[in-house]
């Protein structure tokens, strides 16, 4: 019993969200270098609210991972 029940707690906690969030996270860093790369105007705002997205998704990230 004793055995099965350490074998439970060490089993991996992925799930197929987990694929998901780290193409967002992706997908929101390509955002960010595309704004930056604007050329006749800046948009600061979206910029801004890119850079707190991607804040957000990389410890999202980090923690799923570290589950894994």
């Amino acid at each position: 019993m004793f055995l099965a029940a350490n074998a439970e707690e060490s089993a991996s906690l992925f799930t197929p969200f987990d694929i998901f969030m780290v193409i967002f996270t992706v997908l929101i860093a390509i955002g960010i270098v595309r704004l930056l790369m604007a050329r006749p105007k800046k948009n600061f705002f979206a910029i801004g609210f890119g850079l707190v997205a991607l804040i957000v998704f990389l410890i999202a990230d980090v923690k799923m991972v570290s589950g894994w």
